[in-house]
Formats: structure tokens, sequence, C-alpha cells
């Protein structure tokens, strides 16, 4: 990882104003990263940067967010499969535990890539507080990753 990291958030409807909350908080630190988001979150997440940075008079350059497809449309296997292609480093999920959703298990399935390809997740504010507010998110990271080749040949047998 390199010290500007691919950042990624997702909220569920019920978690989305939980989510901006939490980027108003954090906005400079995440302004120095490049943030990937799917749909809606993100088109969000853009108009709650600029509000803050215009409050704020902050003299950071806005860089365009990434936008992927909504989470029920396919947005959480895009972002699925950004972390298998080594572009994300960070995931920031603000998934709702109340509420069940129709594509419970595409979100089930990115946070065991995530899990998988040993990325940093946050599930909740506090989880994600530690995260960004750590001197590994502004410094060269070289995460330790798992070798698999052990059991993908055991399942080729």
């Amino acid at each position: 990882m390199d010290s500007v990291k691919n950042i990624a958030l997702v909220a569920h409807d019920n978690r989305k104003q939980d989510l901006m909350e939490w980027v108003e908080w954090n906005y400079e630190v995440l302004l120095g990263h490049n943030l990937i988001c799917t749909g809606t979150t993100g088109r969000k997440l853009e108009e709650t940067l600029k509000k803050k940075m215009a409050v704020e008079k902050s003299p950071a350059e806005f860089k365009p967010i990434t936008l992927l497809k909504s989470g029920p449309l396919g947005g959480d296997q895009q972002l699925g499969s950004l972390i298998t292609d080594g572009q994300v480093d960070i995931l920031i999920f603000f998934w709702d535990p109340m509420q069940p959703h129709p594509h419970d298990v595409d979100v089930k399935a990115l946070l065991r890539i995530a899990v998988v390809y040993n990325i940093p997740i946050a599930c909740n504010r506090s989880s994600a507080d530690f995260i960004v507010s750590s001197h590994l998110v502004e410094d060269a990271y070289a995460p330790v990753l798992k070798d698999y080749s052990g059991y993908l040949e055991r399942r080729i047998d």
C-alpha cells in the first residue's frame, strides 16, 4: 500500500447519515486519499465533502470519487472485484445489522473477500475512527497476505 490509500466507503440506507457525519468529522484525512463508493453513498458523500470544504474554506483539492453501481445492482460485487485486483486498501462499510437486505449474500461475500485479501475493515464508527487515526493510514504499508496455494491444491484433488 502506498501512503495515499484507496479507501472504499459504503453504507446501507439506514446508516448513510451516520457515514456522512463520520465523513464530515474526518474529511481532512479522507481528502488526502482516493475514495471509492457504491451508488447513492458516493453521490451523498460527494455533496457532504463539497459542503464541508466550502464551510471550512478548505484549501485542499477535491479529487473525484470513483462511483460504482448501487450495492443491490452489483456495486458490492464491483467493489469485491477491485479488492481482488489490489485496488482497495481499506473498506469502511457502515452496514445495518438490524434489517435484512435483498443482497445480504453480496454483503457477506464482500466482507469475506476483504478478509481473504487482508485489508482493514471498519463496520462501525468506532472501528472507522481507529483506522483513520492510525499513523498507518498516512504511511506506506505492506500487509502480510496469507498463501492459499496449499488450500487450492487440496481443492483440486
